[in-house]
């Protein structure tokens, strides 16, 4: 779908849409659209009993010869319009479309340029369909809708706030678009190839194979992925926008592009869904293009792992030690407490070799987050206050929901091994999430650190009014609002 911006001015034919506040007050390009059309929408409210609640809205037929539907949007108060509720209606009101009954939607918030922006992007990321392997997409699926224009008081301020958020939602995209593919398209070769080609966004991509990560002593990363027939590969993201230098921010990804569980053999039940385990390395490739694209200014590292956890004759076997690439060794207690040995490896080269000044992980890491937190927020964990608080202001502004969760002593204590440096999962089912991030945090050393456990929000089986169900492209715009609040001059 298209985002056009243009002047006030009212459109002679097709759909529109319009504000109605709280009490069912007509915003002004309402009242200038009632007058044109005889006061058809002023009827429609009072006939409908339309209050103007927020989230709310009512379909008009437009009369004959001039526009021919306008949908009015619930708006709540006026004084509390800001870029969230422009956003939501946005999507809402492109969505509202979406079956192509009309080719453009043109859309009045009615307030400043900011708000219309966001609009725009509320649109934007209302559009995403992933439908690649479908041969008739069913009618419910589609979405139609060619363009949405956004009428604005200043159209070329607003166009150009805008560029940012389109880039956002490329962003945002490309992590939906990795996150949706089947094992059998991406895996962690596939995956790494896709990454060389954002060299076109203007990263410096470097893959490292298997060859590489041995000499490495990425021992942890290669006993994952050693059962699969696909060789492992860790890839490194460079965006340079910042002064040479100044220490760059780090984010690492689980890319796990199938977890079957290994030996320790998942259930079969629901283990389709595990295509999604390499959803925290998806939302750091998708976060690494829109920095580049929107010109981000800051110096940025993604560093994502990639295996597939299979179970073979040379799979890695409960009881097995390794030695990890920062020296200490782990006990590999269950093969299904796999990605916490890939991010192990990788966030100690990412932080031995770049210097960091503080490293973001995110990872699809356990099921007991989804317990502990269900489908509606992130857990997160850090060693840092002032990270931590950062991280909890962007996802307010984001939208995407987080909820610190505890590390200390206590907890560390249960991953101690008899035979090793630790072991990889924690003493029975009890705070499953906090040993595992207890177990990243031996590898990260001073480094103000952060780990966001996302399982139960990289997938979504409801739809929401910015994303279909399916893949959510979770934890892009919540870093990139983190960035531009904290990080960028």
């Amino acid at each position: 779908m298209d985002i056009e911006f243009t002047s006030q001015s009212l459109p002679e034919k097709g759909a529109a849409a319009v504000l109605v506040y709280e009490g069912g007050r007509l915003s002004s390009s309402a009242k200038a659209l009632d007058d044109v059309t005889g006061g058809a929408l002023s009827r429609a409210v009072e006939a409908a009993g339309f209050t103007g609640k927020a989230g709310k809205w009512l379909d008009v037929v437009g009369p004959e010869g001039g526009v021919c539907r306008v949908l009015l949007a619930g708006a709540g108060k006026k004084k509390d319009m800001d870029v969230t509720r422009a956003e939501k209606i946005g999507a809402e009101a492109a969505g509202r479309l979406s079956d192509g009954a009309q080719e453009a939607l043109h859309l009045f918030i009615d307030a400043g340029t900011e708000e219309d922006a966001a609009a725009a992007f509320g649109g934007k990321l209302a559009s995403y369909r992933f439908l690649k392997y479908r041969s008739e997409p069913r009618d419910e699926e589609k979405f139609e809708l060619k363009k949405l224009i956004v009428h604005s008081k200043n159209p070329d301020k607003a166009a150009k706030r805008y560029a940012r958020e389109q880039a956002l939602a490329d962003g945002i995209f490309l992590t939906r678009d990795l996150v949706s593919e089947p094992a059998n398209v991406l895996n962690p070769e596939t995956f790494a190839e896709r990454c060389a080609a954002l060299a076109a966004d203007g990263l410096d991509v470097e893959i490292l194979d298997e060859a590489d990560l041995e000499r490495l002593g990425m021992n942890a990363l290669l006993a994952v992925g050693r059962g699969s027939a696909v060789e492992s590969r860790l890839v490194v993201m460079r965006w340079n926008g910042g002064r040479d230098d100044e220490a760059p921010l780090a984010f690492v990804g689980k890319g796990v592009t199938f977890d079957s569980g290994g030996i320790s053999l998942k259930p079969a039940a629901g283990m389709e869904e595990m295509k999604w385990d390499m959803g925290g390395a998806g939302t750091v490739t998708g976060l690494m293009r829109a920095l580049a694209r929107r010109s981000a200014r800051l110096n940025a590292i993604g560093v994502i792992g990639l295996v597939e956890n299979m179970p073979s004759g040379i799979a890695q076997r409960p009881g097995d030690v390794v030695r990890s690439y920062s020296g200490q060794t782990i006990e590999v207690v269950n093969t299904d407490a796999e990605g916490r040995l890939v991010l192990a490896d990788a966030l100690a080269y990412t932080i031995d070799r770049f210097k960091p000044a503080a490293v973001i992980d995110l990872a699809t890491l356990t099921g007991a987050i989804i317990i502990a937190l269900g489908h509606e927020k992130a857990g997160l964990f850090s060693n840092d206050d002032d990270l931590a608080e950062g991280l909890l202001k962007a996802a307010g502004k984001a939208g995407e929901g987080l909820w610190r969760l505890p590390l200390g002593e206590e907890y560390d204590r249960q991953i101690n091994s008899q035979i090793a440096d630790m072991k990889n999962v924690g003493e029975g089912r009890a705070a499953g999430s906090t040993t595992a991030a207890q177990f990243l945090k031996r590898y990260v050393g001073e480094t103000p650190w952060a780990h966001i456990d996302i399982a139960g929000v990289a997938w979504s089986k409801k739809a929401k009014p910015t994303a279909a169900k399916g893949a959510t492209g979770f934890g892009v715009r919540l870093l990139d609002r983190l960035i531009r609040d904290r990080y960028e001059d």
